[in-house]
């Protein structure tokens, strides 16, 4: 069963239509990337998703239940890392994630238990009677994760969880998120952040106007735009070089010389650096240096929608 299940969904304001008939499924397991620039709908997408805005056409499942007609079971199966900080400074970081997991319905030594569970989970264990107001913004977008998760729910929508903090909190909330996932958690994550994007998601879809122009993995969107990757390698000479037989290699397309540097254009789905390194050091070559070029997704993005996502 798909843990989201969206269908033909559209969201319009006045004769504006943000979000286009727009059809999306994201399976258990996955992190799933949710790429879009501002003004592209992914935010009322996720609002939708989130019921904090009416749908005006389609329909959204949470775990084969529709999301209007089974509510409860939606929201309590649903977890929002949102964008924008939602704690409250004048509590400390137990009074807040009580309050949130709260709202989900946990009562008594469950919701004391779930409570120290999160905060433990995001290395704010001892912080437990600290005010959020003397946190560092780091430790806010934690505890603004320990809040969204306390009540484990299946889907987690992590909304720009890392903008505006340091690398070491956001390598640590890369790591949560992957803890997470192994532990059952599927999630949909946005980030402006394009390296994020590649280092966690398992799949990924681009939304631009309000419609889904591309999805699927990495490699899947990155063979979109090219289906060829470039490699470079300096030698100290190439007089011994049989170019022939680099070009037997398998997924080798050209050979290209120049000076000391070797250019090859290589099928991008065929892993065959090794054999290309192997063929040349049989060969009795001195490599010096090795570059592999292949699109990364700012570039799969910038060439699909002809913009960056902080346009």
């Amino acid at each position: 069963m798909n843990v989201l299940e969206i269908n033909k969904l559209t969201k319009q304001f006045g004769d504006f239509i943000a979000v286009d008939n727009l059809s999306l499924s994201i399976q258990d397991g996955e992190i799933f990337g949710f790429l879009g620039a501002n003004g592209a709908g992914k935010s009322t997408a996720i609002n939708m998703i989130t019921s904090l805005l009416p749908i005006t056409r389609g329909q959204i499942e949470i775990l084969g239940k529709n999301i209007v007609k089974h509510s409860k079971f939606a929201k309590a199966n649903i977890g929002i890392v949102p964008q924008e900080l939602a704690i409250y400074e004048d509590m400390t970081a137990y009074e807040n994630v009580q309050f949130f997991a709260g709202l989900y319905g946990l009562r008594g030594s469950l919701l004391k238990s779930r409570a120290e569970e999160a905060l433990a989970f995001v290395g704010l264990e001892d912080k437990h009677r600290s005010y959020s107001k003397n946190f560092s913004g780091g430790m806010k977008r934690r505890l603004n994760i320990a809040c969204a998760i306390a009540h484990r729910p299946k889907l987690i929508i992590m909304d720009e969880p890392t903008v505006g903090i340091d690398p070491q909190s956001r390598s640590y909330i890369l790591n949560s998120i992957k803890k997470l996932n192994e532990m059952g958690s599927t999630i949909i994550y946005t980030s402006h952040y394009m390296e994020e994007v590649e280092e966690i998601c398992t799949r990924i879809a681009i939304i631009d106007h309000g419609k889904i122009i591309a999805q699927g993995t990495k490699q899947q969107l990155k063979a979109i735009i090219t289906n060829q990757k470039n490699i470079s390698i300096e030698v100290r000479s190439v007089e011994q070089l049989d170019v022939e037989k680099l070009r037997d290699i398998v997924g080798v397309n050209t050979v290209e010389l120049a000076d000391a540097v070797i250019r090859i254009s290589s099928d991008a789905e065929i892993n065959n650096l090794n054999k290309i390194i192997q063929q040349l050091m049989a060969s009795g070559m001195e490599i010096r240096s090795v570059e592999a070029d292949e699109p990364n997704l700012e570039t799969v993005f910038l060439t699909l929608t002809g913009r960056s996502l902080r346009d």
